[in-house]
């Protein structure tokens, strides 16, 4: 009786820990730009690698890229994918990011400078989760409208 029920909870914990796994977000781990594939914004730099972890309920966004004058940049941003937005920490040209799912391979983004829209788009996972396609449109600091793609490759 005693091995039974054993054998009944380690299957259960099985299946909850396969459960778990293929309920992770197809937007975890590091990815790489793809430079050939984008078509990125003149004159606004670059996020060359990005990397999202879990982080107990939340997920941590680490940034690293180029300023549109070479220079290293990098970023943090911590918080929900619940449509609020979160505060950002690096070197930006913004200072808080609202994620929002959308579905379980995209996401729409909205970056903030002290309360204004920046510029918002929209991240998708391919269905092979081996790249994702982030689209961003907005108005530069010099009031023209821009739009960009970047396309990153999973590390």
């Amino acid at each position: 009786m005693m091995k039974t029920r054993i054998a009944v909870v380690a299957l259960a914990l099985s299946f909850a820990a396969a459960a778990a796994s293929f309920a992770a977000s197809p937007h975890l781990g590091t990815w790489k730009l793809n430079e050939a594939k984008s078509k990125l914004v003149p004159g606004m730099g670059k996020n060359t690698t990005v990397t999202y972890t879990e982080q107990k309920d939340k997920i941590k966004v680490t940034v690293q890229g180029v300023d549109k004058d070479g220079k290293p940049t990098h970023s943090v941003w911590v918080g929900k994918f619940d449509g609020k937005a979160y505060p950002a920490k690096g070197n930006l040209s913004y200072n808080s990011v609202a994620y929002k799912v959308v579905n379980d391979r995209t996401n729409d983004i909205t970056a903030m400078k002290d309360g204004k829209t920046a510029w918002s788009g929209k991240i998708t996972v391919a269905a092979d989760g081996k790249s994702r396609t982030v689209t961003i449109s907005g108005t530069g600091a010099d009031g023209k409208k821009f739009k960009g793609k970047a396309v990153y490759d999973k590390a």
